[in-house]
This record gives structure tokens, sequence and C-alpha cells, in this order.
């Protein structure tokens, strides 16, 4: 893989995952940080690691299918591996600053 494809992949993932919502909040799930890592590997497949806002998400399985079909369907990607991790613990201020603005928080 070239630098140029893992920058083109890495760029096309954001743009997935700005369109993956909670259903409970209006601000996509990249922006309230809930990404904590993306990584494209050479065999074109991607590691995620991600978070929920509260460990009992009643959304989790949803969000999760979500985010994994999203980046599936990326021409180019053969698989994608989601790893939902508590560590660190999510609080408002991994939010973009676009996030705390639509919810009202600055």
């Amino acid at each position: 893989m070239t630098p140029a494809e893992k920058t083109y992949l890495e760029e096309r993932i954001l743009d997935v995952l700005k369109t993956v919502y909670d259903p409970e909040i209006p601000v996509n799930i990249y922006d309230l940080g809930m990404i904590y890592k993306i990584d494209v590997l050479e065999d074109y497949t991607v590691d995620v690691d991600m978070t929920f806002t509260a460990p009992n998400c009643p959304a989790a399985d949803y969000i999760l299918e979500d985010v994994r079909t999203k980046i599936e369907s990326i021409d180019g990607v053969k698989g994608v591996n989601v790893n939902l991790v508590f560590e660190p613990a999510w609080d408002q201020s991994m939010m973009s600053e676009e996030a705390r603005v639509e919810l009202g928080l600055d």
C-alpha cells in the first residue's frame, strides 16, 4: 500500500464515520469523540478502537454494525475489526468544538 492509498482510505473512513449517529444524540460519533484509533493496515484491513458515551448504551449493537458496514463499503477496504474499548472512559472533553456547540455545551 502506498502512502497515497493509505491517506485516501483514511480520509474516506473519516467521511463515513461522520455519517454514523447515536440515535439519541444529533451529533456524529466521530465529532462526539467516540473513535479512539483508526489503523489502515498493509493488507487493506482496518482496525478501529471506539467507545460509547455510556457503557450501557442501548444502541450499541446498531452503532457497531453501522460503523463496520460503512467502512466495509469503502472501495479498497478488505475487512474491518471494530474493537469496543472503555479505557480511557469517554467524557465531554473528547467532543469536537462543533459537537459542543451543536449540543449547547459551549
